[in-house]
């Protein structure tokens, strides 16, 4: 769990988005860091979308695998936090589903294609942080990977006035 959440607030918005606002405010290449995140989600993503899946998954849905399990969790996670905010994410958790679907059934390899974009993304998030110690500050990141993008969707909507 992230330093400064405690179980009390960790359902709680705004305590989620001022650690995340704290962790990024001395970035060294900011625009380096925040072409990173959206490769370590989907690289994050599609390494889960690869893993092998019970059959049990299978009987179910044929689209149930450990990534799109985790989207799921994930989008119910930001209903919880925020329902605006979640609402406003569900074409960016939706367009990830349909690419990791589309890459799982092309042929091209998932696997490939989704340690490549975490490889990337995690040297980014690296070169990004460059001023702490790389560990702390990959780690730090990873912890919050997909508070991300609620993030970069609070900044527009305080932006346009939208409450969340």
């Amino acid at each position: 769990m992230c330093a400064g959440l405690t179980n009390a607030n960790i359902t709680d918005m705004q305590s989620w988005l001022d650690r995340y606002q704290a962790h990024h405010r001395d970035l060294t290449w900011p625009w380096i860091y925040w072409a990173a995140v959206p490769m370590a989600v989907l690289g994050t993503v599609g390494l889960l979308w690869s893993l092998p899946v019970p059959a049990e998954f299978t009987a179910i849905s044929p689209l149930l695998n450990w990534g799109s399990a985790f989207l799921m969790v994930t989008v119910v996670y930001y209903f919880i936090l925020s329902l605006p905010i979640a609402i406003g994410l569900l074409p960016l958790v939706t367009g990830i589903a349909g690419l990791m679907n589309w890459l799982s059934g092309s042929e091209w390899s998932l696997l490939r294609i989704a340690g490549g974009a975490m490889a990337a993304g995690l040297i980014g998030l690296w070169l990004g942080h460059r001023n702490k110690p790389p560990v702390r500050a990959l780690a730090e990141t990873l912890q919050t990977i997909m508070i991300g993008p609620v993030w970069g969707l609070s900044v527009i909507y305080r932006r346009l006035g939208i409450p969340y």
